[in-house]
């Protein structure tokens, strides 16, 4: 296959879109030819299948790739506000950098710059919060801004939108990681709130900015939101909760998870595998004191 001239980073960007080229496979494809993607792309299906991780399937798929077309999507989304920070960048936030599936790419809207997102926690929940939740997450969001924290969510409904909700009226920095691309924004009833948290923080995704979001994206985008968080907190979820993936994640990723003694079978769960419980009426107490201990200080 002819060699395409491109910038790397294009070369890059255009693997990372593929569902089935993660940061490992990604990385075995730089390491076999070199550090150089564009000879990815002037392989031979026969030739791509010799790197560890990368099957006919994938191969074939690489082979149908067109750059070109790639790099005219790049300029476009920039055009329409959207930033691109590739795992090689200096910008790309530090802590998604040490995961080990951490996303090749990352796209984002925003004010906040990714490598400013130091002081960080995730608040996440059921989409069908109590009202007890509900308060107690617009309370806590609100706590950790005027503590200079920034706040990561999924933008879903429920108590997402309650913990950016919470971090915007004490004019916080709050972070919306979605699951699905940045220019087609879902849940659509959280468009508005979507702009609103683009002007002061930063709307993040890994999918191509108008993909839809889908159940394996919505599942995905909570390794992310663990792991841009020093620690997560569960305020409310069923035992089958999407916000108990996060605490999975968490977990796996050595981040410290939070609850609330709630009788959510979630919550429940939760505490009986470790999971630290916060006061209702102070979570900061405990929270704060140990986001400032050594092990888990991050600047």
């Amino acid at each position: 296959m002819k060699r395409v001239d491109l910038d790397a980073e294009v070369f890059h960007i255009a693997l990372s879109m593929s569902p089935n080229i993660g940061a490992k496979a990604l990385q075995n494809l730089r390491k076999h030819f070199d550090g150089d993607l564009a000879a990815v792309f002037a392989a031979t299906p026969r030739e791509l299948q010799r790197v560890r991780g990368i099957g006919a399937k994938t191969a074939a798929e690489i082979v149908r790739m067109d750059p070109q077309q790639v790099a005219a999507r790049i300029a476009s989304w920039r055009k329409a506000g959207v930033a691109i920070e590739t795992i090689q960048q200096r910008q790309y936030p530090a802590p998604l950098r040490d995961l080990d599936d951490g996303p090749p790419t990352l796209f984002w809207r925003g004010c906040a710059r990714p490598e400013t997102w130091a002081k960080t926690v995730a608040i996440v929940g059921t989409r069908r919060p109590s009202q007890d939740a509900q308060f107690i997450t617009l309370q806590l969001a609100m706590r950790l801004a005027r503590a200079d924290y920034a706040v990561v969510s999924g933008l879903a409904l429920g108590i997402d939108t309650a913990a950016h909700t919470g971090c915007l009226s004490a004019r916080g920095v709050t972070i919306a990681v979605l699951g699905s691309g940045l220019l087609k924004v879902y849940p659509q009833a959280n468009q508005k709130l979507a702009e609103r948290i683009r002007e002061s923080g930063a709307l993040v995704s890994e999918a191509h900015p108008y993909d839809s979001a889908n159940a394996q994206r919505l599942v995905s985008r909570n390794r992310i939101i663990s792991g841009l968080s020093r620690a997560v907190i569960v305020v409310e979820s069923d035992a089958r909760g999407g916000a108990m993936y996060c605490a999975r994640f968490a977990r796996e990723q050595n981040r410290p998870v939070y609850t609330f003694d709630l009788p959510a079978s979630g919550n429940q769960s939760l505490i009986q595998s470790g999971a630290v419980v916060l006061n209702r009426d102070d979570p900061l107490a405990i929270l704060l004191g140990a986001l400032k201990s050594p092990a888990l200080a991050t600047d």
